[in-house]
């Protein structure tokens, strides 16, 4: 019976993830468009628009190869797991022990790996542009990530989520230069790759700034759904994360009956909502930047993560 328990809470939070990835999106867009005092989209148009390209057919390009046509369901899988592996309402479940830092970065940089591929093999100038745009961002972002994640490694003596979770919740952490310096950084590298401003405006689609856009803009139907519930579900991972790690609270255990899983499910549709209401404020309060001072931004994450790093080296209280 407990192993049946532990199935129905991992394939809830399998499911919650991909049915609520596309309203955080839309409550997102629809914050900025109140901020910015216009009527703006409704909170379901992110749903509307994956089942208009649904139904819509694919047109592929005559030098696409079978790549082409395998990325966008590749790049969601890898996206889709990276994101359910995350505790959100509940730590502890089955697949738990699966729940590396590690192995969700590697998830994550296997999607982009694709993505590019998939920019390049076309062969148009804007697919060539987003894709080495992209592999610019990620020569950056992934070992600031990498930093962020051995930093907490060494804080909670593990990798796995679950644990870290646990050890904020259990441990009195209180008030840590590292811990500030981590969050700081996985903010930074959030923005960029989920391409939002000031790396990235998500909603133009102007060739010589884009980044994300371009390496998709040969993709249609369903395979653009695809990729678009995959930006969605990757947005909902750097907030799933963040809240698992620095706003652990009202999380739940396997097995502590439905009540708290109520509360857990409640608890981090919250913390969603908090979060998408905090990335609409600062996309509407500051500019999108250069793309060539993307590196620089994202450097500093880079150092703000070493830091982190050897402030624990040198002292266990900071």
């Amino acid at each position: 019976m407990a192993v049946v328990n532990d199935i129905i809470i991992q394939a809830l939070q399998m499911l919650l993830v991909v049915a609520v990835a596309p309203g955080l999106t839309g409550f997102v867009r629809w914050v900025k468009a109140r901020l910015l005092r216009r009527r703006g989209p409704s909170l379901l148009q992110p749903y509307r628009d994956l089942y208009r390209l649904l139904r819509k057919e694919v047109v592929l390009a005559e030098s696409s190869s079978w790549l082409f046509r395998a990325v966008p369901y590749m790049t969601f899988t890898a996206i889709w797991v990276a994101a359910a592996l995350i505790p959100t309402f509940a730590t502890g479940t089955m697949f738990s022990w699966s729940a590396d830092m590690i192995a969700i970065v590697a998830l994550l940089g296997t999607a982009r790996f694709f993505l590019a591929l998939a920019g390049l093999d076309v062969g148009t100038s804007f697919g060539g542009i987003g894709s080495s745009r992209e592999m610019m961002i990620a020569s950056v972002a992934e070992p600031a990530m990498l930093m962020a994640v051995f930093t907490l490694s060494l804080l909670a003596g593990s990798t796995q989520l679950s644990s870290v979770a646990h050890f904020m919740l259990t441990q009195h952490v209180g008030l840590r230069i590292s811990l500030g310096l981590v969050l700081v950084a996985l903010l930074i590298v959030a923005v960029a790759e989920n391409a939002r401003i000031p790396v990235d405006n998500p909603a133009t689609h102007l060739e010589l700034t884009m980044v994300h856009e371009a390496m998709v803009l040969e993709y249609s139907g369903r395979h653009l759904a695809m990729i678009e519930a995959a930006a969605f579900l990757k947005l909902l991972l750097y907030a799933s994360l963040l809240a698992c790690v620095f706003l652990p609270w009202g999380t739940a255990a396997v097995g502590d009956g439905p009540v708290a899983y109520g509360i857990g499910i409640v608890a981090y549709l919250a913390k969603l909502t908090i979060a998408g209401g905090l990335l609409a404020v600062f996309e509407t309060s500051i500019a999108k930047m250069r793309v060539f001072r993307v590196p620089e931004f994202l450097g500093a994450a880079l150092m703000l993560g070493l830091l982190g790093t050897l402030l624990l080296f040198v002292s266990r209280s900071l």
